[in-house]
């Protein structure tokens, strides 16, 4: 009988078996009469066993000519080893080589960033990113797990759009046909739509921001998951906000424990994000940063004063109600207060800052149109958002995540550019 075709991931399964193995040699070593081949298949890492004695001469030597990341198809018996990575080993018996690597330019040795950022599409297959995009799948996948079951429907909302949706001055223009359209800043004002028509809606997908910040936390090219939601209001936006982070933060844990050991991550931290998070007002907050970080009433915050603020808690901390002339024009004003709006950021602990913002839209179709003036944007570009005021407005709340600054909280990274596959920074757009 033909050995089983198997992956790395699912050795276990087959201990005592004979295998076929299909990968990449990311490591060798030779010990006299054994060759050591560590082989990567996407799925992890298992280390193949050579021994001169169970093989022929010409796969023996094979074995030798093999340069790093050269194709391999490797067959033999599963054994296990508590000394090997995972717990099993291949003792192979033949060797198949699919395609000799040339000399590769990412060797073991440490690399500075530049050179790993020129070469992202080959560093993409070391330990370390593994884990992290492997962290990223299953962010990706709980939230979509938590909104799904939750009965919000995934709407897609479109990346060309004829309008700014929180501004003009960080936006990617290009030409659509005989006029200008730009790169999404965000679906909110789409997800709207849906909601007013589904009553529950998120969108999941790449967000632009022409921005020319060369900080930690910002790329270009980002991903966001957008809920919205009819008949919600900023309260309940809220404890949907730390439930979905909760969910998140749990299922990281659960299921990524071993990639979060390769990245070294200390998970006490995490272990404490569950809700309800703590709720700091902008004039608590301005108070809080008072003696490091001081502001005047009226200013947006910056990183320095996230971090700042944050520091003062072991989770994540809403920060809300802020002077609504730093928010967005679709913000509603607090009743009680109207020069403060009901939105609200959460900043994540341990230096992280904004890892979501959001709030309750504004519902009332004078006040819109008075916003939008007043931001000096075109009403005739918003006519059909304004058309969601006019035909059954209903009170609508919402939020947008940024999977990679969850990603690089989670994940302990210095810098968000480990937390997507191939980063658009302000200097960056290769490869």
């Amino acid at each position: 009988m033909a050995p089983r075709l198997t992956t790395v991931a699912e050795i276990g399964r087959h201990l005592d078996g004979v295998v076929t193995l299909q990968g990449w040699l990311y490591n060798r070593r030779s010990s006299g009469r054994l060759e050591f081949l560590i082989i990567r298949d996407g799925t992890g890492y298992l280390q193949a066993v050579v021994n001169q004695a169970d093989v022929s001469p010409r796969t023996f030597d094979r074995c030798r000519e093999l340069t790093q990341e050269s194709a391999v198809r490797v067959e033999g018996v599963v054994r296990g080893d508590r000394r090997a990575p995972g717990g099993y080993e291949l003792a192979v018996a033949d060797l198949e080589v699919v395609a000799i690597a040339e000399p590769y330019p990412l060797t073991l040795k440490d690399h500075g960033a530049d050179f790993l950022l020129d070469h992202r599409h080959l560093w993409l297959r070391t330990p370390r990113q593994h884990a992290i995009m492997r962290v990223r799948a299953t962010v990706i996948a709980a939230c979509r797990e938590f909104l799904d079951g939750r009965g919000f429907l995934a709407v897609d909302t479109p990346i060309l759009t004829p309008a700014a949706c929180e501004g003009t001055t960080t936006l990617f223009e290009t030409a659509y046909f005989d006029t200008a359209a730009y790169l999404s800043q965000s679906g909110q004002l789409y997800n709207e739509a849906g909601a007013m028509a589904f009553g529950r809606v998120y969108c999941f997908g790449p967000t632009f921001r022409a921005e020319k910040s060369r900080t930690r936390r910002h790329l270009m090219e980002f991903w966001m998951v957008e809920p919205e939601a009819a008949y919600l209001d900023f309260e309940g936006n809220l404890a949907l906000q730390e439930e979905m982070v909760g969910h998140i933060v749990a299922k990281v844990l659960e299921q990524r424990r071993p990639e979060l050991e390769r990245l070294e991550r200390d998970t006490a931290m995490l272990e404490k994000a569950i809700p309800p998070f703590p709720r700091v007002s902008y004039d608590q907050a301005l108070e809080l940063l008072a003696a490091t970080e001081p502001l005047k009433w009226g200013e947006d915050f910056g990183a320095p004063h996230e971090v700042a603020l944050a520091a003062h808690f072991d989770r994540p901390v809403f920060v809300h109600r802020f002077p609504a002339a730093v928010k967005a024009f679709y913000m509603k004003p607090d009743p009680e207060r109207p020069e403060v709006v009901l939105g609200a950021d959460l900043l994540a602990p341990e230096g992280y800052g904004e890892i979501i913002g959001g709030g309750e839209r504004l519902a009332d179709y004078g006040l819109l149109r008075a916003r939008l003036e007043q931001h000096g944007l075109a009403e005739s570009a918003f006519r059909w958002y304004l058309d969601l005021r006019r035909y059954g407005s209903v009170p609508h709340s919402g939020f947008g995540m940024g999977v990679e600054r969850v990603v690089a909280w989670l994940c302990g990274l210095e810098h968000i550019r480990e937390a997507i596959p191939f980063p658009r920074l302000l200097n960056r757009i290769y490869p």
